[in-house]
């Protein structure tokens, strides 16, 4: 350890382990005395003994902005910008200044006890500490902290609001009255989305050259996401699942044909190309104008207000009420996982399980009747021997 007489700090030295039989040496300036740069020594030899190494001179600060652009490549563009709007609109300020292995379980508790005494809503709340927990798991597999100060700390997820759906009367109302009043190309997505359970992004996305009318189907390949309803991009879809061929009804194939109709007689001299429902320029649609739309609509009639993804909520609750299995709505809908589907509309399958313990109860009625009049039989044969 020695000292910089020119500049007034110290630094410490120390060979480490042999890494594949070549020397290393660790060398750190900068201290302000002899005593820091002794601990933060102290630290990286108790690193190497452990295997983690708690820098002192990383805040907490530092640590997420590294996490975040770390992260930003493999994240949709929507996911990233709800990270980093927790990251600096909330995160930063409240621990940024805290140096990463000093974080501690009350200081996150505080911070959560302050908010909600503000009445900061219950969601937001728990997306800033899941954002803080996901962060520093990451620290851990790095080696870089002993443990998470956030694993008992966060609040439990606030459960998710049920979703309003249309009956189908009033989807079909809607429909119709769009139709009758304007039987434009938004008349023929919200068909189409009603129709295979679309994502907004998805329909929005849709290319021509992924419709292919002749086999009465579509394909799935890309999405539309705007970030802060301003930058919009084209990516990849939600899941792998996602990425998958739809069938199309008779009434979405319809849809599809007046849309493709409208489009050649704007157009004659073009070939029927790009996106399947465009704004009059060709570029895409934006979802907060499609919302409006939606509701503004829907003021018209009586259905109750919806938005746009309950519309794909609509048609899987207009599935389930058919009495369709939930294995083939589940594929319908291309949800990664059965389990997805059943926990999203769980709530809604009450019908079909009484009919399940009906059908069953009523085969075991049936098997019991078969079983008495074989003894039946069975006593009679005996008698007459």
């Amino acid at each position: 350890m020695a000292a910089d007489v020119k500049h007034g700090t110290w630094t410490y030295c120390v060979d480490l382990a042999p890494d594949e039989g070549r020397r290393r040496t660790r060398r750190r300036g900068g201290f302000a005395s002899r005593a820091e740069a002794a601990r933060e020594m102290a630290a990286v030899l108790d690193g190497e003994l452990r295997g983690v190494y708690e820098n002192r001179r990383v805040t907490v600060a530092a640590y997420l902005r590294e996490w975040l652009a770390a992260r930003k490549s493999e994240l949709a563009p929507n996911t990233y910008a709800g990270y980093a709007d927790c990251v600096e609109r909330d995160l930063v300020p409240a621990f940024g200044r805290h140096r990463l292995p000093d974080l501690r379980p009350r200081h996150i508790e505080d911070w959560i006890r302050a908010q909600q005494e503000a009445g900061r809503g219950r969601v937001t709340v728990y997306r800033v500490m899941a954002t803080l927990h996901n962060a520093l798991k990451v620290a851990i597999r790095s080696w870089r902290l002993h443990y998470n100060p956030a694993q008992c700390a966060v609040p439990p997820k606030p459960r998710a609001a049920e979703r309003t759906c249309w009956t189908p009367d009033e989807a079909a109302a809607l429909l119709r009255h769009d139709k009758e009043h304007y039987a434009d190309r938004l008349t023929d997505l919200f068909e189409v989305m009603l129709g295979t359970g679309m994502r907004r992004g998805e329909i929005l996305a849709l290319h021509w050259s992924d419709v292919h009318l002749m086999d009465r189907k579509l394909y799935v390949r890309r999405t539309l996401a705007a970030t802060n309803n301003a930058e919009i991009r084209f990516g990849e879809p939600k899941t792998e699942a996602s990425r998958a061929w739809i069938s199309l009804s008779p009434r979405a194939m319809a849809a599809l044909h007046r849309q493709a109709a409208l489009q050649m007689n704007a157009h004659p001299q073009h070939r029927l190309e790009g996106l399947a429902f465009p704004r009059p320029d060709g570029r895409p649609l934006r979802q907060r104008w499609l919302l409006n739309q939606l509701r503004k609509r829907t003021a018209e009639l009586d259905p109750p207000t919806i938005g746009l993804h309950d519309l794909r909520h609509t048609a899987a609750s207009i599935m389930i009420a058919e009495n369709v299995p939930i294995a083939v709505i589940s594929k319908t809908l291309r949800h990664t996982t059965l389990a997805i589907t059943i926990n999203l509309y769980g709530h809604l399958l009450k019908d079909s399980a009484d009919q399940a313990v009906t059908a069953l109860s009523s085969a075991l009625d049936q098997a019991d009747e078969r079983c008495e009049g074989a003894t039946d039989a069975g006593q009679v044969t005996a008698l007459a021997a």
